[in-house]
């Protein structure tokens, strides 16, 4: 497959202006971001949307109105809602969104979904129905650890066989959270430990700080796809901090191209990367 797909981060739920002025934060400005991100390459958007105080929340009303502005202005480019919980939503509160809104693409924690200690019953719901409604879903890990986990809920039932696509988090945990391109490797060894993880099932990766260049790279290497933005790097491998958002991603797509690799063809293409059920 000569395919690798550039996802955009432009926000995500801690940043705002203070650490750069060209961070999206509103609606309009997320969507101006999208038209000109996909100008330079990025073949989806990874969206967050913020409060009247930009705070980050998960709210219906406000992703649909995000749904509709991004796809009035970039009708081909794929659109991925979180239920990222930043330590306020319950794993209900995050069914509760994804249902209300009914997305094409969504990432979903683990973590945040089916905890150790949480309702698998209300996970196993979430998981069965979004495959049921072909949902693109991509399962958030952070750690090898999670890779295995997953696999496990495979096996027990609370996720379908072979369902969704994987984001492989590099650097969360790391000191001062620059990632380490061989952080890979440790989530690629716990995929091909998977009993019941498809093991052509794409996956993609962020990386955190000035090495979110070269994780990308590796991941273009190693068969995967890049989530590239200031919602985990403000920054060019070379330290300098980018313009903004849309300049990151030409940088990462000029990479892309000089490896012998290109963007997706259609829509459906990105939403199949995404997870969405086969």
């Amino acid at each position: 497959m000569t395919k690798r797909l550039i996802m955009s981060a432009p926000n995500g739920a801690r940043r705002g202006k203070a650490d750069h002025p060209q961070l999206p934060v509103t609606i309009e400005e997320v969507a101006a971001c999208a038209v000109s991100v996909e100008a330079e390459g990025a073949d989806a958007l990874h969206a967050h949307v913020r409060d009247a105080e930009g705070q980050h929340v998960l709210d219906a009303g406000l992703y649909k109105e995000l749904l509709l502005e991004v796809t009035a202005k970039c009708p081909d480019l794929a659109v991925q809602i979180t239920t990222e919980a930043v330590g306020r939503y319950s794993a209900q509160e995050q069914y509760d969104v994804v249902a209300a809104v009914e997305p094409e693409a969504v990432s979903v924690a683990m973590r945040e979904m089916a905890p150790e200690d949480g309702d698998m019953d209300l996970a196993r719901r979430f998981y069965f129905e979004a495959q049921e409604a072909g949902r693109a879903v991509q399962h958030i890990l952070y750690a090898p650890e999670d890779v295995a986990r997953l696999d496990l809920l495979m096996g027990e039932g609370i996720v379908p066989v072979g369902y969704g696509s994987q984001l492989y988090v590099l650097g969360r945990y790391a000191k001062d959270q620059e990632s380490d391109p061989r952080d890979l490797l440790g989530f690629l060894a716990a995929r091909d430990a998977a009993e019941h993880i498809a093991q052509d099932n794409p996956f993609m990766l962020c990386a955190f700080g000035r090495a979110e260049t070269a994780c990308g790279a590796l991941a273009f290497g190693h068969g995967g796809h890049a989530r590239i933005g200031f919602e985990n790097s403000l920054w060019h491998g070379s330290g300098k901090m980018a313009k903004d958002n849309a300049e990151r991603i030409q940088v990462v797509s000029h990479i892309r191209s000089e490896m012998g690799y290109e963007g997706a063809v259609s829509k459906d293409d990105v939403l199949k990367v995404l997870g969405k059920p086969q």
